[in-house]
């Protein structure tokens, strides 16, 4: 079809009765496809447009049925930053979702690099295991890992719970990780132990430089899993206001704002705008990262 009206375009003849459906139906296509992608952007900005205006509202307009604000207020971004906690949330979602994300990282790398690289006994059944460990709730296994961390450890009130374990690997950036890593070829890794490379220098030298966009994707899904948190903070930390976590700390601000639709508004746009950033700026290699996870396995 797209032939047949390129001919059509470049003939100087009147266009025949065959050309003419084929540019009808060419721009009717044209029309439905660009139709259903704006009508998809819509569907998922508008919702954030919506928030982003109300934070900007007072607060008897908040309750109203109007879109648009009939005078900015910029302060409400300063009353929620003034609300006692806020920064102290800040700051434990930072070390949460940064310190989770390096050590998880850094913990699933040799992992999945024996996974994908090494050949040894065992080695399906091993990712038989790591699938297993991803099918299986957290919610299964909440009582046991409470009962260690908070009766044993007494770590109860205190993200360690959360982040020490990060320290061990995590089955879906292993499977994440080894799934991208089986794209990089063997004659890389071959050629680096004729070199006289061995298998930690060949990691660090070779397969790590080659595999940013893999890492990059594993570090972003660890980084919001990390930031957007809320059941893990509700079991070990909510009987510590001073360990809360945005997330968690989002439903106490609501909670105690009820009627100030505007101010709630503002919260939710700080909790998200720190994740927005970092994919927009993050977002190729991210894309990248996941296109290539699934090319060869």
């Amino acid at each position: 079809m797209t032939q047949v009206l390129e001919k059509a375009l470049e003939s100087k003849a009147p266009p025949t009765p065959a050309e003419r459906t084929a540019r009808r139906r060419f721009l009717l296509e044209w029309i439905a496809v660009h139709s259903l992608g704006i009508a998809a952007a819509l569907f998922f900005t508008l919702p954030f447009v919506f928030v982003f205006l109300t934070s900007l509202m007072s607060d008897s307009q908040a309750l109203s049925r109007d879109l648009i604000p009939h005078t900015w207020e910029g302060d409400n971004y300063r009353r929620v930053f003034d609300t006692p906690g806020f920064l102290t949330w800040w700051r434990n979602t930072l070390i949460y979702a940064g310190l989770g994300t390096v050590l998880t990282v850094v913990s699933s790398i040799p992992v999945a690099y024996a996974l994908a690289k090494f050949r040894f006994r065992g080695r399906n059944l091993a990712l038989m295991l790591v699938i297993s460990m991803m099918m299986l709730p957290p919610q299964v296994i909440i009582i046991p890992m409470y009962l260690f961390w908070a009766k044993q450890l007494e770590l109860s009130g205190s993200l360690w719970p959360l982040i020490i374990p990060m320290a061990f690997g995590d089955a879906f950036s292993i499977f994440l990780l080894r799934q991208f890593l089986t794209t990089i070829p063997d004659e890389y890794v071959d050629a680096a132990k004729v070199d006289g490379c061995g298998d930690l220098r060949t990691l660090l030298k070779v397969v790590l430089p080659m595999a940013k966009p893999g890492i990059a994707a594993v570090a972003l899904f660890q980084f919001f899993y990390a930031w957007n948190d809320y059941f893990g903070p509700q079991i070990y930390a909510s009987e510590n206001p001073g360990a809360w976590t945005l997330s968690y700390g989002l439903e106490s601000f609501k909670g105690a704002h009820h009627t100030d639709w505007n101010l709630t508004m503002a919260a939710t746009v700080l909790v998200m705008a720190p994740v927005i950033l970092v994919f927009f700026f993050a977002q190729k290699a991210f894309v990248e990262g996941v296109t290539l996870t699934g090319v060869k396995g």
